[in-house]
This record gives structure tokens, C-alpha cells and sequence, in this order.
């Protein structure tokens, strides 16, 4: 492969136009990755999880949108505000017994509530209006052992 430098840098409004940013009109998800850190324990379970101890969770949020005027489907700004005010200032460095409704705080049950506080948050701010939707959620509880849920898991009521 040859190296190559640029012979010129491309300028709005001369070699691209207004009309040129939307490539397509497909539906594209956009992923990003969060972590925080909370302790919790688990009632009615016979190992160690049962006493208290903390992990540092990743979460890992997709959503996916329509491409706007300039080619964007989902701001990834937009995505880490909504993940800062809705999960990480009520989970991070905090008690999840404490914090949590009641249920036992497994990743299972964890990861279907931060979907509804997401999915809630996406609707107040009307991006769901404009057709950006939660597609998966993975949440990891140690780096090899995670739980998921997808957009039609929850749209599923069996």
C-alpha cells in the first residue's frame, strides 16, 4: 500500500453539498460502552454473590435511528448524557439493594430495569418520536460473565 497525503482538504458548500451528507435512508444502530461501579448481594442463593461484595459493570447500550439530513442516526453524545443521568448518577459507587426496587439485584433482573429507565428516557426526550429506539443491552457483571436482553425480548409478553 502506497502512502498518500492529501492533496487538499474536502470544504463544505465546494466539493460536498448540503445534499450529498445523507448517503441512505436505512435504519442504523450505534453502539456504546459504559462502566460503573456498585456493590450489591443476592438473597436466596447459596455461593459467593450472597455476601457483599461490588463489581465493576460494563454496560453496553445499542440504539438505532433513521439517518438525518447529515448522516447521523443516533448522536453518540445524545447516548452517554442519557446514560449518565439515567444510570450512572442512581447505580455508580452506590448500594444496589439500596437503590434498586426491590427484587434481587441479579444482572438479569438489573439489566430489564436500566432498559425501561433508558427506553423512559428516550421517549421524554422525543428521540423516540423521531424513530431512534433501544435495539440490545449487554450487561457485564465480571469481564467473561454478562446477561443481554434485545428490543423483541421486550416487546415479547409471553
Amino acid at each position: 500500500m502506497e502512502f498518500k497525503i492529501p492533496k487538499k482538504v474536502e470544504k463544505f458548500g465546494e466539493d460536498i453539498h448540503r445534499n450529498e451528507l445523507k448517503y441512505h435512508h436505512r435504519r442504523v444502530g450505534i453502539t456504546k460502552e459504559f462502566t460503573f461501579d456498585a456493590a450489591h448481594h443476592l438473597h436466596c442463593y447459596e455461593g459467593k454473590c450472597k455476601n457483599l461484595h461490588g463489581h465493576t459493570y460494563k454496560l453496553v447500550i445499542t440504539v438505532s435511528g433513521y439517518v438525518n439530513e447529515v448522516g447521523i442516526s443516533v448522536d453518540f453524545g445524545d447516548v452517554k448524557r442519557i446514560y449518565e443521568y439515567t444510570i450512572k448518577d442512581k447505580l455508580d459507587h452506590r448500594y444496589l439493594n439500596e437503590v434498586l426496587p426491590n427484587m434481587n439485584t441479579t444482572a438479569e433482573n438489573m439489566i430489564v430495569w436500566i432498559w425501561e429507565q433508558l427506553d423512559q428516557s428516550l421517549e421524554k426526550e422525543g428521540l423516540k418520536a423521531e424513530g431512534q429506539r433501544l435495539e440490545e443491552l449487554i450487561l457485564y457483571e465480571t469481564p467473561t460473565s454478562c446477561a443481554s436482553l434485545k428490543r423483541e425480548w421486550m416487546e415479547d409478553h409471553e
